[in-house]
């Protein structure tokens, strides 16, 4: 079992930037293969970016350039840095672990991102 918690959501004005951090406990981190998605209202849920246990990150189109994902081991966290951001940014953003050894999946409670002059 892998319990997620996530922070740094809030407003921001358009332009913006925003950290998100996601702590992870309850399996080896290493292991993990760590993402971000969003969900904005009425949409389904997207993939932002993923990062895996030996450090290959992918990202969504929508967010390339403007967004990287990192990862400690050190504090079991992976953050999520979001830069020029625009109010198509919006949603709720969830972080998510893949177990890759047990294919066990976990989300975190999410953490709402708002892009507002």
């Amino acid at each position: 079992q892998v319990q997620l918690v996530e922070s740094g959501g809030g407003l921001v004005q358009p332009g913006g930037s925003l950290r998100l951090s996601c702590a992870a406990s309850g399996s080896i981190f290493s292991s993990l293969t760590m993402a971000w998605y969003r969900q904005a209202p009425g949409k389904q849920r997207e993939l932002v970016a993923v990062i895996t246990g030996g450090g290959i990150t992918n990202y969504a189109d929508s967010v390339k350039g403007r967004v990287t994902i990192q990862r400690d081991g050190a504090k079991n966290t992976v953050y999520l840095q979001m830069n020029s951001l625009n109010p198509e940014d919006t949603a709720v953003y969830y972080c998510n672990a893949k177990n890759s050894k047990t294919g066990g999946s976990y989300w975190g409670q999410g953490t709402q991102v708002t892009v507002s002059s």
